[in-house]
């Protein structure tokens, strides 16, 4: 039987370890997904200038090459609520929505659908959808029982959020759960946002 896995990072980076750990261990390109905020492309830190004009409407950019694996198909994406972000595999295509070939804006239920369609309790899948408006990065991957412990050490591992704590503290600000009508972060809400939590 087939889990799905998640792990919400507060640092790019490291959900870009976990995505190569995860591929590492065996789990297929196919079966992870990324979405989160960063505006590097995936081969280091150089601006990606595709994300300057992401927040205009929802599209997605030219990924930029050398890095193998899931991490080479990054593009950026804008989700309702989130705003852009950069993302790849099965999540990001089904938060979005497919036509002719790109992805071009949400779907029915957007981000927060897409997780519960996957099993993610719609609880937890409301506080992951938060933490990428506040500039986390998601991973996520579907595996099947042989890998399934790996998988859940590597998204559960001292790198990712814990996600009862982080709930606390959006319920401790107001939150309540995920609106994807309410206007994405500013790049200043999400620095502060980062140094909220120690982010780097």
């Amino acid at each position: 039987m087939t889990q799905t896995l998640t792990g919400l990072f507060d640092n790019y980076d490291d959900a870009r370890r976990a995505v190569q750990d995860l591929e590492a261990a065996g789990v297929a390109h196919r079966d992870i997904s990324i979405v989160g905020h960063d505006k590097r492309n995936p081969a280091g830190d150089v601006a990606d200038p595709a994300a300057e004009d992401a927040g205009a409407g929802a599209g997605i950019g030219a990924a930029v090459g050398g890095v193998g694996g899931l991490l080479a198909g990054l593009g950026l994406l804008a989700i309702p609520g989130i705003g852009p972000v950069v993302a790849a595999g099965w999540l990001a295509a089904t938060a979005a929505g497919a036509a002719g070939g790109a992805l071009v804006g949400a779907a029915a239920g957007g981000i927060v659908g897409a997780l519960t369609h996957a099993g993610v309790p719609e609880e937890d899948a409301h506080v992951y959808a938060e933490g990428i408006r506040r500039g986390g990065t998601l991973v996520t991957a579907k595996v099947d029982a042989p890998l399934e412990a790996t998988a859940r050490q590597i998204l559960s591992d001292d790198r990712t959020v814990n996600l009862g704590e982080r709930r606390e503290a959006y319920r401790s600000q107001g939150w309540n759960r995920f609106d994807d009508t309410a206007p994405a972060y500013s790049e200043t809400e999400i620095a502060a946002e980062r140094a909220r939590y120690d982010r780097v």
